[in-house]
Parts: structure tokens; C-alpha cells; sequence
């Protein structure tokens, strides 16, 4: 047998035939009228047969294939045990007798009561505990007895109540009241007295002052309810002060009438009588219900759980057509568990449809395929451009996103890394530091750096002003030594061949260096702009003759167009 939620069956007694309903029918009156025995319940009693079906038959939700019996409407004993109608409760407050005068071994160290332990206890915690002291020793909890309690027993709201504390509040009620009223009397006597009111001279004002007092009093009950009526004053509401209700009316003026929200008067209908509107007075301008006040009475039934609400009386309606006896108010709970497994039946035979097309056929790669515009690189979004490249009418293109954590800053830094650049090297523009992982000198570096590069551009001015006007005789002492420098370059005319040799091997050193380097700049172009590492493309020193001239001539290119006049 098939089993929902909570175990309860969701299999339906089979239907009988029209001759077995006939029969049924036949031995229930025979049973009226006393020609044949009385239906038996499982225990042997006799059921009366005048007593409805619908009470002597055991609930579906109990045991569909149960007997007809009355066992279900009897009181159970052991139920009516368990509910204490004693009037019995958990005691309040402390043993009042039992006043211990020392420390009792297993008592709560901090009070010294013995019903409870130290983590337990709810006074304030001491500073030094009953324990250590031997002082101020709490009295005892009562020991509270084991009420159990059935179901109407935990659900009784006065259960362990004590009428005898109503009658302090209603005791301090009274007090406030006399006490009201002697306030009120003395400040009449006092306004008598200073002669801010007259006194009627007529034989009712003519008692004295016992006479105002009194009179006080009668009037102190009706004044005091008639002062909070003046907050209630306003527009919708009427005070009678004769019967001492307050009349409300359905609409007050704040409100704006809903016939007036559209006066086409082929909008929404409007009935006068009810004052209900349920269509939308705005359907046809195009504005979102969450911009008008009011978008007809009939917009609630399409929210929240109306909806799921409607589904289940569709399918209600449907499981009745198909033979299912199933009824939305008569069993809502036997509806909402056969919806439930039908809902899941239903997921569970769309997956195997869906998992059997795709095997017999395939395709599940274009069901895992992004989006078209993803692929093409194409919207439907119009957009405007000016001449600048600035969008005139239309949507933003959204900014790409790094994969990298961006605006981290480390070392003290108050700037990224990259943020300077100078003489091709990037840095630190918050100190002008070119070392990456280098820790933030601040200002100081600034001008640190500031200073080495003005030293550097003040040098060579230096030197020019450093240099003194030669004599006559320095002159003639530099003539003689060109002279003898150009016959020495005679003589040495033979050593310059083995000069020449080193400079070719020197020069080829530096053709196959730089044909590496233009070899690892290849491999380092290939890569992914964000594996490049730093400082890739330049070296910090200054490369000799050689060098310069080996990069001259593997700059050289031999299919260019001028490559034939460079030849010549």
C-alpha cells in the first residue's frame, strides 16, 4: 500500500458495484426495523443502527480498512489520567521554615541554598560565596512535584493561576482613584479660596464643602472618560458622549475615492454600493502597480499563496473528472498530500522523458551552450556615440572585471604598484620607490629621490666650472705630446691588426647575446600579458660599442626598401 507523508495512506477504498451498494442498503434498513442483528465493532458491541455512517466509520487518515465502530467517540481512560484537573501546580517561591545557619555540604556555593548548584543559582554572584563566609545563607526552592499533563492539561491558559493576585491590582486601582479624587478636591478648595471661582448661591451649592466633594466624585468617573475621547477627535469619527461609543464611518477625508483615480469611463468599473473596485484603474498607462496607490481589489488574488491555492482546486477539479473522490474543503489534508505526490511523479517522469530523448538522440551539448549573444558578440541594445566616443543615448558597456585583486596595497604603501613611472621603470608613486616588495618611506623618500637627481644634473655643470684657463706653457707641453702621439700611431700601424682581431671576437660575443636576448624577448611576447615578469624588455646598465653595434645590425632588416642602398 502506497504511503505519503507521516505514513498515512493515500490509497482510496476500492468502489463497489451498483448490486453490492444495493445489498448494503437493503441489510441497513432490515437493521432499522429490526428484522435482522445489529453491525458488531471489533469488541463485540452492538452498533445502533440509527446512528449516522458518518460518525460510526473509522477517518481515512486513521485506518481505511478498519471496521465501522465506536471506539474512536468513547472516552479513553488512561487519556482522562493524565490530564491533572487537581488543580495542582509547581510551587512558588521559597521554603519559608527551613533557615539554615551554616554551610551545608552539596549546597551552591555562591548563596548556599541546597536545591541548586552554584551554575544554577540566580542571585548576584559574591564576592567571597556562602561557602568561604557562612554567612546570609539563602532558603531553600520547594521541590517542585512531577505534574504530568495530557493534551488539554498543556494547553489550559489558566491552569496554576491564583485569582487572589487579581485582587491587588484591582485593590492598587482603587487607591489610585481615592487618591485622584483628593487631589481633585483640594484644588477646587484652593480655587475657591484664592477667588478664582464664585460660589452659586442656590440651594444645591448651599451644602458646604462635603457637598463639592461629593460632587467631585461623581463627576471624576465620567470626566476621566470623557478626557480620552478629545484624542479621538477627528475627521471620520463621531463621539457621542450619551452612550459612549465611538461611531466610525468607512472612509475618512484623507482618503482618495478610488472612482476618481480614472475618469475614463471605459476603465475600470467602479460599484458604488460595495465600493469596490477590482480591476486595475491604471492597466492601460503603463505604470507598475508598485508606483500606484491602487491597483484593484482584484490584485491580491494574484499574489502570495492564491496562486498555488487556485492550482490545488484545478487539480481537484481534475482528480474528480478522472474518478478520484477528493474535495478541497470536505479533505484539504488528503488533497494537499495527493497534490504532493503527483507534483513529484510528475518532475520525476520529465527528467526520464528528458534523459531518454538525449540518449537516444543526443544533443546535450547545446543544451550546456552559453547564451547567443554571448557567442556572436552581439546585443539588441541600441547605443548612441559621439564624435569623443561618449554615449549619448543608450547603456554603458559594463567594465571587464581582473581575475586579480585589485587596489591591494602593501607594505605601508598608500599607492598600487605601477602607479609612477620615470625614465622607464615603474614604482611606488607615494615614495618614487622602483623596488616592488620595498616597504613605504613616505615623503622622505620623495625627496631623497628628488636629491640624487639634481646631484646627478648638477655634476656635469660642476666639472665645466672646475675647469681653469690653461697657461702658455700647459699649451705648448699639449702640442708636443699630440705630435709624438701620431708617431707612435706610425709605429703601432703594425700592432693595430691583432687590435682588430679582438674587436671582431668581442663583436661576435655580442651577436650571439643578442640574438638570444631577441630569442627570450620572442618567448616572453608569446606569452599571456599577465604571466609576463617584471623588467623584461630593459636592463639597468649601459651597453658598450660591441653591443650597440651588434643591435644595429640585427635591426637591420634585408627585405625592407632600403635595404639595397644600406648594401652599397
Amino acid at each position: 500500500m502506497a504511503s505519503g507523508a507521516n505514513g498515512v495512506s493515500l490509497e482510496e477504498p476500492k468502489k463497489m458495484t451498483r448490486e453490492d451498494w444495493r445489498k448494503k442498503k437493503e441489510l441497513e434498513e432490515q437493521r432499522k426495523l429490526g428484522n435482522a442483528p445489529a453491525e458488531v465493532d471489533e469488541e463485540g458491541k452492538d452498533i445502533n443502527p440509527h446512528i449516522p455512517q458518518y460518525i460510526s466509520s473509522v477517518p481515512w487518515y486513521i485506518d481505511p480498512s478498519r471496521r465501522p465502530t465506536l471506539k474512536h467517540r468513547r472516552h479513553q481512560a488512561e487519556k482522562q489520567k493524565e490530564y491533572n484537573s487537581s488543580g495542582d501546580w509547581y510551587k512558588r517561591g521559597v521554603q519559608e521554615h527551613s533557615v539554615a545557619m551554616r554551610h551545608r555540604r552539596g549546597a551552591c556555593e555562591n548563596c548556599g541554598a541546597l536545591t541548586h548548584k552554584r551554575k544554577h543559582c540566580m542571585e548576584r554572584p559574591r564576592k567571597a560565596g556562602a561557602k568561604y563566609t557562612g554567612m546570609d545563607i539563602a532558603q531553600d526552592e520547594h521541590v517542585q512535584p512531577q505534574l504530568v499533563f495530557g493534551y488539554d492539561g498543556k494547553r489550559d491558559r489558566w491552569n496554576g493561576y491564583n485569582p487572589d493576585e487579581h485582587m491587588k491590582i484591582v485593590e492598587e486601582y482603587s487607591k489610585v482613584d481615592l487618591a485622584k479624587c483628593a487631589l481633585k478636591a483640594q484644588k477646587l478648595r484652593e480655587e475657591l479660596e484664592s477667588g478664582k471661582l464664585e460660589r452659586v448661591n442656590s440651594p444645591r451649592h448651599q451644602g458646604g464643602e462635603e457637598e463639592s466633594n461629593s460632587q467631585t466624585e461623581r463627576d471624576h468617573s465620567s470626566e476621566d472618560k470623557d478626557k480620552y475621547t478629545d484624542g479621538i477627535d477627528m475627521p471620520g469619527q463621531n463621539f457621542d458622549c450619551k452612550r459612549r461609543v465611538t461611531v466610525r464611518n468607512l472612509r475618512i477625508r484623507e482618503d482618495f475615492a478610488k472612482y476618481l483615480r480614472n475618469l475614463d469611463p471605459n476603465s475600470a468599473y467602479y460599484d458604488p454600493k460595495t465600493r469596490a473596485m477590482r480591476e486595475n484603474p491604471y492597466a492601460n498607462t503603463g505604470r507598475s502597480p508598485d508606483e500606484v496607490g491602487c491597483a484593484g481589489d482584484s490584485f491580491v488574488h494574484y499574489t502570495g499563496d492564491a496562486i498555488s491555492m487556485a492550482q490545488t482546486q484545478v487539480f481537484a477539479w481534475e482528480a474528480c473528472d478522472k474518478g478520484s473522490e477528493v474535495h478541497l474543503q470536505a479533505d484539504p489534508t488528503k488533497l494537499e498530500l495527493l497534490y504532493k505526490s503527483f507534483k513529484a511523479k510528475k518532475e520525476d517522469f520529465k527528467a526520464q522523458q528528458k534523459e531518454s530523448i538525449l540518449e537516444k538522440y543526443g544533443g546535450q551539448e547545446h543544451l550546456d551552450a552559453p547564451p547567443a549573444e554571448l557567442l556572436l558578440a552581439q546585443t539588441e541594445n541600441y547605443v548612441e556615440y559621439s564624435r569623443h566616443g561618449t554615449v549619448i543615448k543608450g547603456q554603458q558597456k559594463a567594465i571587464a572585471c581582473s581575475k586579480y585583486e585589485e587596489d591591494v596595497k602593501i607594505n605601508n604603501h598608500t599607492c598600487i604598484w605601477g602607479s609612477y613611472w620615470k625614465e622607464g621603470k615603474w614604482g611606488y608613486k607615494c615614495c618614487h620607490s622602483f623596488v616592488r616588495n620595498s616597504c613605504c618611506t613616505g615623503e622622505t623618500g620623495k625627496e631623497i629621490a628628488n636629491t640624487e637627481a639634481k646631484l646627478m644634473e648638477k655634476q656635469p655643470e660642476e666639472e665645466e666650472h672646475m675647469i681653469k684657463p690653461k697657461t702658455l706653457m700647459e699649451i705648448h707641453q699639449e702640442k708636443q705630446k699630440e705630435k709624438r702621439k701620431k708617431k707612435h700611431k706610425k709605429s703601432s700601424n703594425s700592432n693595430s691588426e691583432g687590435e682588430g682581431e679582438k674587436k671582431q671576437e668581442k663583436l661576435k660575443k655580442a651577436l650571439n647575446a643578442e640574438e638570444a636576448r631577441l630569442l627570450h624577448l620572442r618567448e616572453i611576447m608569446q606569452l599571456d600579458e599577465r604571466r609576463r615578469p617584471y623588467h623584461n624588455q630593459y636592463e639597468a646598465r649601459e651597453p658598450t660599442e660591441e653591443e650597440m653595434e651588434a643591435y644595429r645590425m640585427k635591426k637591420q632588416k634585408p627585405d625592407g626598401p632600403v635595404a639595397s642602398f644600406l648594401g652599397q
